[in-house]
């Protein structure tokens, strides 16, 4: 069995990252981070232009028909460049009319998605930390949505939102031509930015039934997570490494003390071999494993802490200039803690996916 990735992977994964360097090193991340919408539209334009919109659409409807291998693969590379922009509600929002559309829902918005010229988003939690289907209290009265959803990735932005509404379904609403009251939240990460959501007697369309896609979204989610943590997490790691090679104590780099070296070693040793479990998470939704809801449980759990622990490691190795907003660190340190937070903590996956093991 092959375990390495295949040469169009690698190429996706290249073509990806030399597009958000090329955009995003010369300062527009840190623009995009300091400006009012977390949104650049010349940079989402070309991620969209090399087909990242329609990596897990069906080539019928203008995508490249991939799994969510694939889809993760470039996820990981976002995480590495800190990339800004609505990328994670934007494929969860094409994963889930794909998978549970009707014809003619598949046929009005996939190729819009695929291509960009919609932008999706998906709106799953809500307040009290509340983000599995069978805790969502969104009502649905005959074709009408009535509660709120909050976190929501960009909801300004969207052309298309898929909803988790009460009894585990799903719904779509388009919010530019629907009754719904927007507004920002200020979140820490502010390269993926998130608003709150209110529906009054706002006007939606069935998803599917039943609760089974409302769970494979959420269990992408979790992966699509778990690929950006490992992502933020190896470059934060290799940010201190080269940074500790410069800076000077003594009169000598402080990347030759004992105590540095160790702590740089045991973190590379907890995230190097992490990058396995956030491969296999996508490959069990993609082969529909009985146990992906588990896995991708504890690829977020895991991920998303290896991502916290090591960005503390990062900003401690650093001194004082970790903790400033004039370094870049800060950047990836506040998007560890959006993987940590969003579509629920580590400690609660630990607990669905023992739930799950024990309904197994």
């Amino acid at each position: 069995m092959n375990f390495h990735l295949s040469d169009e992977q690698v190429a996706l994964q290249d073509a990806v990252q030399r597009h958000a360097r090329e955009s995003l090193d010369g300062g527009l991340r840190r623009a995009v981070f300091e400006g009012a919408d977390g949104f650049d539209a010349s940079y989402w334009r070309g991620l969209m232009d090399l087909g990242v919109g329609g990596i897990t659409i069906d080539e019928a409807h203008g995508g490249m028909g991939l799994g969510l291998v694939d889809l993760a693969l470039v996820a990981e590379v976002l995480g590495y460049e800190a990339a800004p922009g609505p990328f994670l509600g934007h494929v969860l929002a094409a994963r889930a009319i794909q998978a549970a559309g009707s014809a003619a829902q598949k046929a009005r918005w996939l190729p819009l998605l695929a291509t960009g010229q919609a932008v999706g988003t998906v709106a799953l939690g809500e307040p009290g930390d509340r983000w599995t289907p069978s805790e969502w209290g969104v009502a649905v009265r005959e074709g009408w949505l009535s509660g709120m959803k909050s976190p929501v990735p960009y909801p300004a932005l969207c052309d298309v939102m898929v909803v988790g509404v009460q009894g585990g379904g799903l719904m779509l609403v388009e919010p530019k031509k629907s009754a719904v009251a927007l507004a920002a939240l200020d979140g820490v990460d502010r390269t993926r930015r998130l608003g709150t959501v209110r529906f009054g007697s706002t006007a939606a369309e069935p998803l599917g039934s039943g609760a089974a896609a409302a769970a494979d979204l959420l269990d992408d989610c979790c992966v699509l997570l778990a690929a950006d943590a490992f992502g933020g997490a190896s470059r934060v790691l290799q940010m201190t490494v080269d940074y500790v090679k410069t800076r000077t104590q003594f009169g000598v780099a402080i990347g030759s003390f004992q105590g540095v070296k160790h702590r740089l070693a045991n973190a590379a040793c907890e995230v190097e071999p992490a990058r396995g479990l956030y491969w296999y998470a996508a490959l069990a939704q993609d082969q529909r494993q009985p146990d992906r809801s588990r896995i991708a449980s504890l690829a977020k759990a895991h991920l998303a802490d290896r991502f916290n622990a090591t960005a503390r490691t990062a900003v401690e190795l650093h001194g004082g200039i970790g903790f400033t907003w004039e370094f870049d660190l800060q950047i990836w340190v506040k998007r560890a803690m959006f993987d940590f937070a969003f579509a629920a903590t580590p400690m609660r996956h630990r607990s669905r996916a023992m739930q799950a093991e024990a309904a197994a």
